[in-house]
């Protein structure tokens, strides 16, 4: 893919950019190296210091930025600016808590006695420079959470940023500079999916995150597996909305639309499989088809838009081999189902019923605003079929029965569960998935954890 910016709207190329070259990512490797050496010395106040002057130029740049976005990736610029208020809001959350979040642990005394120690620590050492691979679907937020804490520990960051949106990229590592982050700490590296692993193998790079697709997880996972070094992915996800008798109908299919469009439903996160017991089936999928057919779809520019352009016609034309498999297997078409007429890489908001486990959809992730409905005779049936599926990231369920939310905790195999509400990311929570969906977890004090050398400090009695 060549790094470019096109807008979706209407698939006019704006800017190509060239790749760096090889002495111009030597010496990005070199100034991250150095700056990591006294970045990682720096104080707690000092880290958020600058993390919070970062965050107060992202709300200065939030109009701007967010149009940015919308031109390269073609989300609704409403959701942009909400994407952008929302990383200002994480910058600011680990700039107050990383130091707590860190802070030395003391075992108790009598363990340490135990071992013959006057005294033992727990600390959290930066590793050094991480290497973050990125997506193009939230090109602001799936950075942030990253950086955020990786920055707040005492790492250094060197971006590898989705080819389509380079001007976000570029944006990003002019925002740490800007807000008085020295040389080195954090870098946008304009560079092709063919260099990541020369790169990754460099012995100044000490770990990597990536989220992305199933198949870029692996690559990484399996070149940073061969060096020995830290990882954590996100990948992708196919996440069930569960609907049960007790729940508000009403209420429940209005988030659902909600859930399924987000982004256009670009969202690894995004509901996906609407499992819904048989007895309140009918009135569901009546509710939840209308709001999918009632949604605005048009320039993401425009800011009565809800559900934009896909990001690319590759993506279009994927999603679009997924329903006519789907129909082509006897699955009904509720809503939707086709492209528009006209430029652009729109898909029509599209709901499918009678899923078989013949279809590719039931298996795959469809990224894009295409919702499959299931039937569920009871709470086994709709566990089964939420299980029923290679990935992990999240949950959604509806019941007003606690017996039922504690059996869907138990038992649903996915990294979060979501009760009367759906899916949403929060720098306090920690994030990430099971199965195919990853390792690892992002945000919270678990997040900022992971690039961190815990080390144990034993002093003798």
């Amino acid at each position: 893919m060549p790094i470019a910016t096109v807008n979706p709207a209407n698939g006019e190329t704006l800017k190509t950019y060239d790749a760096l070259g090889a002495e111009e990512i030597e010496h990005r490797l070199a100034t991250a190296e150095s700056a990591f050496r006294t970045h990682r010395t720096t104080s707690f106040a000092d880290r958020a210091r600058l993390l919070h002057r970062a965050a107060d130029l992202l709300e200065a740049d939030q109009q701007d930025i967010a149009r940015l976005m919308t031109t390269e990736m073609g989300k609704p610029v409403k959701q942009s600016r909400a994407e952008a208020a929302k990383c200002a809001k994480a910058m600011r959350w680990y700039a107050d808590h990383a130091e707590e979040l860190l802070a030395d642990e003391e075992p108790l005394e009598s363990e340490a006695k135990d071992s013959g120690a006057s005294r033992v620590l727990v600390r959290y050492r930066p590793l050094g420079p991480v290497l973050a691979v990125m997506p193009w679907n939230f090109p602001l937020w799936q950075v942030v959470r990253f950086a955020a804490p990786a920055l707040m520990a005492g790492n250094v960051g060197l971006l590898k940023h989705a080819s389509n949106v380079p001007g976000t990229a570029l944006y990003l590592e002019d925002l740490f500079r800007r807000a008085g982050y020295p040389e080195g700490c954090f870098q946008t590296l304009l560079i092709g999916s063919g260099e990541v692993e020369g790169i990754l193998r460099d012995p100044r790079i000490r770990a990597a995150t990536l989220t992305g697709s199933e198949p870029a997880g692996r690559a990484v996972a399996s070149v940073a597996g061969d060096e020995v070094k830290k990882t954590v992915l996100e990948l992708g996800g196919s996440d069930p909305y569960v609907v049960m008798p007790s729940a508000d109908i009403d209420r429940a299919a209005k988030t659902a639309v909600t859930a399924r469009v987000q982004n256009t439903g670009q969202s690894c996160i995004a509901a996906k499989r609407f499992i819904v017991h048989t007895d309140v089936f009918d009135a569901f999928a009546e509710r939840f088809t209308a709001g999918m057919k009632a949604l605005t779809v048009g320039d993401p520019m425009d800011e009565e838009t809800e559900v934009g352009p896909l990001s690319s016609e590759q993506g279009r034309s994927d999603l679009e081999e997924l329903v006519d498999d789907a129909v082509e297997s006897g699955a009904t078409v509720l809503c939707g189902g086709e492209r528009p007429e006209g430029p652009g890489w729109y898909y029509a908001p599209t709901v499918l019923a009678d899923i078989t486990p013949e279809m590719r959809i039931h298996h795959e992730e469809a990224f894009g605003p295409v919702a499959t409905l299931y039937r569920a005779a009871d709470l086994d049936e709709a566990v089964a079929i939420a299980n029923d599926t290679p990935f992990g990231l999240s949950s959604n369920v509806w019941t007003r029965d606690e017996a039922e939310v504690d059996r869907f905790v138990r038992d649903l195999e996915a990294g979060g569960v979501y009760v009367n509400g759906m899916t949403a990311s929060h720098p306090a929570f920690p994030f990430g998935g099971v199965k195919r969906s990853g390792y690892g977890r992002e945000l919270s004090g678990h997040g900022i954890r992971e690039f961190c050398n815990i080390t144990t400090v034993w002093h003798g009695a």
